[in-house]
Parts: structure tokens; C-alpha cells; sequence
């Protein structure tokens, strides 16, 4: 059976990270964008990242140009966006695509393990949110507009207490 840790993907740095590093922690991964009106929501990203890394959640970041052409930089771009606008620490990734030919193995595996709203598997817009557990096992799909804070109780489950 396929799990999360069983893809890898080029990190920001321009390095290819295999998943299992983080065999055994629980996942979010996200598909973020710079200028998008949900940018704001890295922010809340962090915030779950530092409030919940010590008892194993990692929060994965992959820049995606697909909607609205809301990610136009370049990794160095990204990279520097984040740091100076939101603090970001946790782990990023180099651009990729959600949907279409070009679609990374990982998103093609994440939208066949849940779809989103009305069944539709396609990713519908920048910030859409897959919570992976400790298994590597999706165990829920959030829309762009969920905000990072309202998964809080979800995360608390997926972490035990």
C-alpha cells in the first residue's frame, strides 16, 4: 500500500528530500503562493508548525504558479517572501504543479486518496490542505478557505494527547 513517505520531492534548496524522512510524524501538506488573498494563511501555518513540531506534526509547503499565475518567483523568491513576510521555518518545497499533465506524483496520490468538494479531485485553488497521520495515510482534505487555526482539534486527534 502507498503511503505519503513513499514519494520524495526537491526541496526549496534545490535538494530532492525523500518523505520518509518524516516517517512517523504526522503531515500537513499545503499548496502555497505568495500573492494570493489566502497568503495571509502561512502565518497560521507557522503558528501550527511551532505549536505542534515537538509532538510530531511537520507542515510541508509546495509552491504552485497554477492559479491565477499567483507564484510567479522563483525559489530564491519564495524562499525570501516567506522569511521576511511570515517567519517561515517549516519545510518548503521547489514549485510544482497540482493539476494537469505535469502534476507531481505526490498531489496525483493525495487527490486520489481524498477528493474535494461535490467528488471533484482537482485541486481548486491555492492553500488546499491535506492532513496526513502517522501512517502516512491521508486522513483529511481541507479547502483553501479553511484557515490553518480551525485544524487544530483535527491535529490534536491525529497527535494524541
Amino acid at each position: 500500500m502507498t503511503t505519503a513517505y513513499d514519494f520524495s520531492a526537491t526541496d526549496i534548496d534545490g535538494s530532492e528530500r525523500p518523505l520518509s524522512d518524516y516517517r512517523g510524524k504526522a503531515l500537513l501538506i499545503v499548496n502555497v503562493a505568495s500573492k494570493c488573498g489566502f497568503t495571509p494563511q502561512y502565518a497560521g501555518l507557522e503558528q501550527l508548525w511551532r505549536d505542534y513540531q515537538d509532538r510530531g506534526l511537520v507542515v510541508l509547503g509546495f509552491p504552485c504558479d497554477q492559479f491565477g499565475h499567483q507564484e510567479p518567483g522563483d525559489e530564491a523568491e519564495i524562499r525570501s517572501f516567506c522569511s521576511l513576510n511570515y517567519d517561515v521555518s517549516f519545510p518548503m518545497f521547489a514549485k510544482i504543479e497540482v493539476n494537469g499533465d505535469g502534476t507531481h506524483p505526490l498531489w496525483q496520490w493525495l487527490k486520489q486518496q481524498k477528493s474535494g468538494l461535490l467528488g471533484i479531485s482537482a485541486i481548486k485553488w491555492n492553500f488546499s490542505k491535506f492532513l496526513i497521520g502517522r501512517d502516512g495515510k491521508v486522513i483529511k482534505r481541507y479547502a483553501p478557505t479553511d484557515k490553518p487555526e480551525s485544524l487544530a482539534g483535527d491535529i490534536e486527534k491525529v497527535l494524541g494527547s
